[in-house]
């Protein structure tokens, strides 16, 4: 029988409440939403661009720590505060991934946990 395994890197900000930043099983990791906040500084950047850049640069990390990285996400889900974000989000998302596109649902979020916070994702992704 396969199991799970919890996954928590150092390099990722430490969750804010009982879950784990990832959980993996078999070759698919199941990252949980994520926050722009910088690991090292805990400091949460300004707008919503840095912000989304720090949250993949957050995920990477995690998936990293698992044995895979962005170019290997299936799908995400994206949080934003204000959905008149969404170009200035999707510029920063495009960036990140460059020529790689999964799946992807985005919603406007009533709040998100943390100050300041305006844009939360999570994903799937596999280890090659």
């Amino acid at each position: 029988m396969n199991e799970h395994r919890l996954i928590s890197p150092a390099a990722a900000p430490t969750p804010l409440g009982p879950y784990s930043p990832a959980v993996g099983f078999d070759r698919l990791i199941f990252v949980s939403g994520q926050g722009g906040r910088d690991p090292l500084t805990g400091a949460m950047p300004d707008g919503v661009e840095a912000q989304t850049e720090q949250v993949l640069r957050n995920i990477d990390a995690i998936l990293r720590a698992a044995g895979s990285d962005l170019q290997h996400v299936l799908r995400c889900g994206v949080f934003l505060i204000d959905m008149r974000e969404f170009d200035r989000m999707n510029a920063a998302y495009a960036r990140m991934f460059g020529a790689h596109r999964p799946a992807r649902t985005t919603v406007q979020a009533a709040a998100l946990p943390g100050d300041g916070l305006r844009v939360e994702i999570d994903c799937v992704a596999y280890v090659p």
